[in-house]
């Protein structure tokens, strides 16, 4: 991970882009008086999401669980069976 200044990626945007999908950096843009950006892969965007997602499905697996051993689960017939 870089930390580099908004003037010096704006002269060097191919550099920092190319360092970000080739080598897997992780480019933070520092901006003066404003808020910070980051440059990365859409790769590493992508596993960032489906991390973030997976991450919440295990934690709402995890409630459901605690909920069922303490007690609170609900025994439902099936409305329809299925083949």
């Amino acid at each position: 991970m870089i930390a580099v200044n908004y003037s010096t990626v704006r002269t060097n945007l191919k550099s920092y882009c190319d360092r970000a999908t080739d080598e897997g950096e992780t480019v933070i843009v520092t901006r003066k008086g404003e808020k910070n950006v980051v440059i990365l892969s859409l790769e590493d965007y992508n596993r960032l999401i489906r991390d973030a997602a997976n991450s919440d499905y295990l934690s709402m697996l995890a409630r459901a669980r605690a909920q069922l051993e303490s007690g609170k689960g609900q025994v439902h017939d099936l409305i329809e069976e299925v083949d």
